[in-house]
């Protein structure tokens, strides 16, 4: 596998102004739905392997591709055949693009959001939805004030298991579910984690455009490790919380119909890569309370990946994830009372069918199974309890001005 093909997504950016802002094309059914991809690192390359493999049965194309690192905008343009761009804001003029894939660090989801949404385009942007709660507050408003369709890269909720606990969950047959537990851990060895390789081909000021990589964040000197593991640097990441946390809470905010939470406490620390540069830490737990009146448990850890069972806990019966699906068992006092039930799932947590529902959104209409709602939602849960973390104090939402507060 080359370094392009791997993990490590690449910014692209660009301070030239964008034109004025355009209507989106009005797709009809059978109409080939043109695509744009803003980023080209290992995440981005697995979205333009599914996206090839679409192009015939779902009538959809990449059209063209960008990064600020050569080396891999050259592999992006092979791979698809898309036009090449440095700038993505120049690609974003191209009236042929129908959606853009935006597949960058955190950093730049938002601006990059809003500017396709200036330009009319309809968006998929990867996971989390923004770097932080301001910027989420702005996207919801930019794409409720439009017509316009956009995914959260939250590929799981195109398993169709979470939407129906959802239904388990309103009928009662749970009773009062008092808590919901899920995890995401991974193990590495050597004194780092997040550990993508380093492209030492990778040259600022020759093939790669630092400063445009940058962007909004802080102005720094070019470091390898700050470009492929950017996850490891609070700049550009929320660190576990904002890449692998938000898969599993938005899950449990889709089972549970969760919104915001009242408050929360993130507790963690580099307790095994101590030599790592990491900022980030290696282990990181969260609690959130939610005004339903129970409490999600948020496990990861980068230095074991012993898994913690995904479970909502009620009152009656317990709901347990599995990989087909799902099972509800019955609590022993109540037995009598509730029946055990077991879900198979469809669908499943896919990168095409995550896109397929994009597309069918556009051309017909059908509803988003990450919409920004459910992003903006998953982006508090995730900074309530990094910023917990960071302050050593509890943190609560406030839901009149919609922002975090000391507890």
């Amino acid at each position: 596998m080359t370094d392009v093909t791997r993990r490590g997504f690449l910014a692209t950016a660009s301070a030239l102004p964008l034109t004025a802002a355009s209507a989106a094309r009005v797709v009809g059914a059978n109409d080939r739905l043109q695509i744009g991809v803003i980023g080209a690192g290992g995440m981005a390359t697995g979205h333009m392997k599914a996206l090839n493999a679409m192009k015939e049965n779902d009538n959809c194309r990449i059209v063209a591709v960008c990064d600020v690192y050569d080396k891999r905008l050259d592999a992006a343009a092979e791979l698809t055949g898309g036009q090449k761009y440095k700038e993505y804001r120049r690609l974003l003029e191209n009236k042929d693009i129908d959606y853009v894939l935006i597949a960058t660090p955190e950093h730049w989801h938002a601006q990059m959001t809003l500017d396709a949404a200036d330009m009319g385009k309809h968006i998929y942007c990867e996971k989390p939805m923004t770097w932080n709660i301001e910027q989420a507050k702005k996207v919801v408003a930019k794409i409720k004030s439009t017509n316009l369709k956009m995914q959260v890269g939250v590929q799981g909720m195109s398993d169709d298991s979470y939407e129906t606990a959802n239904k388990f969950v309103k009928e009662g047959a749970l009773g009062k579910v008092v808590l919901a537990q899920i995890d995401y851990s991974r193990n590495h060895k050597g004194d780092d984690f997040w550990d993508y390789p380093m492209d030492p081909d990778c040259k600022p000021g020759v093939n790669l455009d630092w400063n445009a990589w940058l962007g909004p964040a802080r102005k720094r000197p070019f470091v390898p490790e700050r470009f492929f593991r950017w996850r490891c640097y609070w700049d550009y990441s929320g660190g576990i919380a904002t890449d692998l946390f938000i898969h599993r809470v938005t899950r449990i905010i889709k089972s549970l119909g969760l919104t915001f939470p009242t408050r929360g406490v993130g507790m963690g620390g580099k307790y095994v890569f101590t030599k790592s540069p990491a900022e980030i830490p290696d282990t990181m737990n969260f609690l959130l309370e939610y005004p339903e009146g129970l409490t999600v448990q948020l496990v990861s850890s980068m230095a074991n990946d012993s898994p913690v069972e995904h479970m909502l806990r009620g009152h009656k019966a317990t709901l347990s994830f599995t990989r087909t699906g799902f099972t509800i068992k019955p609590q022993r006092m109540f037995a009598d009372d509730v029946k055990p039930y077991e879900h198979t799932k469809t669908g499943a947590e896919a990168l095409d069918l995550h896109h397929r529902n994009l597309q069918n959104a556009i051309r017909k209409g059908e509803a988003l199974k990450c919409d920004v709602d459910l992003g903006y939602y998953g982006v508090v849960a995730a900074n309530i309890g990094n910023e917990s973390f960071k302050r050593h104090a509890y943190m609560a939402w406030d839901s009149s001005s919609q922002k975090l507060k000391k507890a």
